[in-house]
């Protein structure tokens, strides 16, 4: 079946889906849901999946585009998350999202910061992870093993360390993503051609033990969707529909900087935080070339915000671990744009950097309820809550599939395509390459208008906001998504939406 998500194919699903009663529907379309919805559907199950905004919306596309290990579990006596994580990371790596997903090199430098004692824990912390690496599989070509550096070698890979007392580095490697907001549409869309109903700007209003009863944001028109059983997939937001989650939120804020702020650097940067044994901060060069540097983890109080704000103490307080090694600061001016977002983390006496990052399944009516976790074990999570709402619902159907089922795009690549392509598209490159042909018109961060065609034809943007914050990343800085929204809203408006 056809993998494409447009306006048009949204317009009749939403017709059929109210007069049907589907196997499963699932709540919210961020990485866990729309594997939820892969899960079910590529079982032989009819399913439904209802998004309030936009696929990513939320949670999965403010992280740090990271696929780990586990290795920071490990450090935390959390063995089985850390094995969860590597057997993850591998799945990604060699079997669905080779295309998003690849190996990235770490320097840890070594300052005077870092006692030698530290050093020597770190490599031994890296060294497990490699070992992690071995157990879940995962081939030593796709993922190279740690290594010390000389300050000479450190050099070549981030120039832009201080020279100042450097005595070398510690290289590890681990997963990266393209671009976590596309690996979440790669999974809805091949949903899509396994026959789910992927349904944006759709609201659960409320949760019943027949379906649900839901608002189309477009229109204001509500409807009922009759399940089965219904998946509860909204992250953070989980316990507005299901008072029994009790979560303690925790932000994590990136700063966004220009393309050549950080020049010549090649490897990201493991940081260590100043007074915390097992926390470091992240830089992070792009495929666009901006530099995303993260992370913080503090927890959050209150109502859950739709787009979360980075509160200027966090930018002061990446920016202080940053200056911390570089030859030369970057200052408060420098930084073009920042981002937070929120985990989903269960509740627990602690600080929220020390929770588990594991994740929870509960059942009750006709609702499956699946929280915490984090983006490496989408599929996994995913995973668990099909088999609850199965068993739950006493449905008939196959063992789970998703282990070995590649998502849209993982293909073998095109010839005769930019690099770019290739690497942003994989398989579909070609057929993407045309419309950028046709369409050159270039909006930012070297995209054309013929990639925003193709986000409105095959990956279901329905407007402005998706095209630039989710299906591109353009958006993450102001004056760029200003420099772009007049060839956005051409696209939009030369699109035939029917």
């Amino acid at each position: 079946m056809d993998s494409s998500l447009n306006a048009a194919r949204r317009a009749r699903e939403l017709r059929r889906v109210t007069e049907e009663r589907v196997d499963v529907l699932v709540v919210g379309i961020g990485a866990t849901g729309a594997g939820a919805t892969l899960d079910a559907a590529s079982r032989g199950l009819s399913v439904a999946a209802v998004d309030a905004h936009d696929l990513a919306f939320g949670t999965s596309r403010w992280s740090s585009k990271m696929v780990h290990g586990g290795l920071r579990y490990l450090a935390k006596g959390q063995a089985g998350v850390a094995y969860e994580s590597a057997v993850e990371r591998g799945i990604l790596l060699r079997r669905t999202a080779p295309h998003l997903v690849r190996a990235h090199p770490y320097v840890l430098p070594l300052t005077p910061a870092v006692s030698r004692r530290r050093a020597a824990l770190v490599m031994t912390g890296y060294r497990l992870g490699d070992a992690l690496r071995a157990a879940a599989r995962t081939p030593r070509r796709l993922l190279p093993g740690p290594a010390r550096l000389n300050a000479a070698r450190a050099h070549t890979l981030a120039p832009v360390l201080s020279a100042g007392g450097l005595r070398g580095a510690l290289l590890s490697w681990d997963g990266r993503l393209l671009d976590d907001a596309r690996l979440v549409v790669a999974i809805a869309r091949t949903a899509a051609g396994h026959g789910a109903r992927v349904l944006t700007r759709c609201r659960a209003l409320r949760l019943t033990e027949q379906g649900a009863r839901v608002r189309d944001e477009l229109t204001g028109e509500e409807f009922t969707i009759r399940a089965r059983v219904v998946i509860n997939a909204t992250g953070v937001w989980a316990g507005t529909l299901d008072p029994r989650v009790r979560l303690r939120p925790s932000r994590g804020t990136h700063l966004v900087l220009a393309p050549g702020t950080l020049p010549g650097l090649i490897a990201g940067l493991h940081l260590p935080i100043p007074g915390e044994s097992n926390r470091f901060a992240l830089v992070l060069p792009q495929p666009d070339g901006r530099i995303h540097v993260g992370l913080t983890d503090e927890p959050v109080d209150g109502p859950v915000p739709d787009v979360p704000e980075a509160p200027e103490e966090d930018v002061r307080a990446l920016l202080e671990v940053l200056n911390g090694v570089l030859e030369a600061p970057v200052t408060r001016e420098a930084v073009a744009g920042a981002y937070a977002g929120l985990r989903p983390l269960l509740a627990a006496d602690g600080r929220t950097a020390d929770l588990s990052r594991e994740h929870a399944v509960f059942a009750d009516g006709g609702v499956v309820t699946v929280v915490g976790g984090k983006l490496t074990t989408y599929r996994r999570m995913a995973e668990d809550a099909v088999d609850r709402a199965i068993s739950h619902a006493g449905l008939r159907a196959g063992r789970c599939r998703t282990r070995g089922l590649p998502l849209v795009g993982a293909g073998p690549r095109p010839g005769g395509v930019p690099p770019r392509l290739a690497d942003r598209y994989g398989s579909e490159a070609g057929a993407v390459h045309e419309l950028v042909k046709a369409h050159p018109q270039e909006v930012g961060l070297g995209l054309t208008a013929g990639d925003l065609l193709w986000s409105v034809l095959h990956e279901g943007a329905l407007d402005e906001g998706d095209l630039l914050d989710r299906r591109t990343r353009i958006g993450l800085v102001g004056r760029d998504r200003e420099r772009a929204l007049p060839a956005t809203r051409e696209v939009l408006e030369r699109t035939p939406r029917r």
